[in-house]
């Protein structure tokens, strides 16, 4: 199946209930199977600068990119450079202009390609799988709460409850080199992979999430502005963004004989 019918895509981003404007920017290439979400930081509107500058080179120079002809591996290395390339722009404007000082954004970022995801994701911005009405998180914070939790200081409960949600120990632009973290996953029609910001799931549980994905996986427009209109109804105390991937049918690459024979065994 052609890889723009084999995904149907859904962007939705929303200031929220409190902010005052909108430093999230979400982006979606269903032709090239690439989704980029980033939640931007910073005085002034220096947040939206970053996560829009974010977008808009990620978008120019992995949109001329064909990445079902790929390997795994490849894609990781491109989307490894024009990450990097990204983060050095956000610096540099940051230390050389001064109503930019201190900028940064998150960054996740799905690539769809041969039946499979690669998922890069610096910072706390999140992607999810509900897969046979199991909800799982692919990406792990890069956050002090989360290391907080790692190290058995509190529980993932009281997690939900603690002052330090918003700080993170990743971004972009904050320093001149970001390490993203990388993971690859195979994807199998049905899946729907949420990506999101954490005025999503600061708001709304993995339950409530889940649910919502289940019930309305058939309309995925309205899955997406339900799951906005929850974080709104529980506070909305951040912007709130989230793109819905939901896998309609295979996209792997042509493969000759051989090829086809061996993925047969396997």
């Amino acid at each position: 199946m052609e890889l723009a019918n084999a995904l149907e895509i859904v962007t939705l981003t929303d200031p929220g209930q409190v902010r005052s404007h909108n430093e999230d920017a979400v982006f979606a290439n269903p032709g090239r199977g690439l989704v980029i979400l980033a939640d931007g930081m910073g005085g002034y509107n220096a947040g939206e600068v970053a996560s829009g500058m974010t977008i808009t080179l990620l978008a120019e120079h992995l949109g001329r990119l064909d990445f079902q002809q790929m390997s795994p591996e490849l894609v990781e290395q491109q989307l490894r450079e024009q990450i990097q390339l990204a983060n050095q722009a956000i610096y540099q404007a940051s230390n050389s202009q001064p109503q930019y000082a201190g900028m940064g954004t998150t960054l996740v970022l799905g690539c769809f390609a041969d039946d499979r995801l690669v998922l890069a994701h610096v910072g706390d911005s999140r992607c999810y799988r509900l897969r046979l009405g199991a909800l799982e998180r692919l990406t792990r914070d890069h956050s002090l709460l989360q290391e907080q939790i790692d190290c058995g200081m509190i529980t993932e409960a009281e997690a939900r409850y603690s002052q330090n949600k918003n700080l993170v120990t990743r971004a972009l632009g904050v320093e001149a080199v970001v390490e993203p973290e990388f993971t690859g996953y195979d994807v199998h029609p049905g899946d729907i992979y949420l990506f999101c910001s954490d005025g999503l799931n600061d708001m709304v549980d993995e339950e409530d999430m889940s649910l919502t994905l289940q019930t309305m996986a058939a309309n995925l427009p309205l899955a997406g502005a339900q799951l906005i209109q929850l974080a709104n109804d529980n506070g909305g105390r951040d912007n709130v963004s989230v793109i819905l991937v939901k896998i309609n049918g295979r996209f792997g690459r042509p493969r000759n004989g051989w090829q086809k024979l061996l993925a047969w065994f396997k």
